[in-house]
């Protein structure tokens, strides 16, 4: 797949829409233009933003670093998010996804940075299958949103927020 820069986009995953190819292409061009890295901070996705900022050629030079941190002791651990925080919070969280946002934008060479925190389906009695939250971090602002998904299932669910953490990532990198 090429975006409007006849970047080319070699996918892991065939089921990703191409939309989402040609956002993770932009944004990395983006990136290259201003000569700006990304580090991302994933738990419910996974590594699916890593993965994806990785697969395109040409600009994955773009990409400096992935935290993949689904469990509340790597987000202490490989992160240094607070336990306190994390105790009085929940791991899915707007403070979380702040402090992970942050804390991955300090442990790299990035000049932005996004989080992803969320139940992108049924885990546990009291999770809320669709609820994510996300940040982004640049070294002069940082900026949370929560996105309630529904039910739709871990699949989708995850998909939409590849859409959402690059939609934050194009809006960071273009202000």
């Amino acid at each position: 797949m090429s975006d409007t820069n006849g970047t080319v986009t070699e996918t892991l995953s065939p089921a990703l829409p191409t939309r989402i190819e040609a956002m993770a292409a932009d944004v990395l061009t983006a990136l290259c233009a201003r000569g700006w890295r990304v580090a991302v901070a994933e738990s419910c996705t996974g590594g699916l933003l890593a993965s994806l900022l990785t697969d395109v050629s040409g600009c994955a030079h773009a990409f400096d670093r992935g935290f993949v941190v689904y469990s509340s002791g790597a987000k202490e651990q490989m992160l240094g998010v607070p336990r306190a925080l994390l105790e009085t919070h929940g791991p899915v969280s707007e403070p979380v996804a702040r402090a992970m946002a942050r804390a991955a934008l300090d442990r790299s060479d990035a000049h932005v940075a996004v989080a992803i925190t969320g139940f992108a389906g049924p885990a546990g009695p009291d999770d809320t299958p669709g609820l994510v939250h996300f940040a982004v971090a640049r070294r002069d602002r940082l900026v949370h949103v929560r996105r309630e998904y529904g039910d739709t299932g871990r699949g989708p669910v995850r998909i939409a927020c590849l859409e959402e953490a690059l939609e934050l990532l194009r809006g960071a990198v273009a202000d």
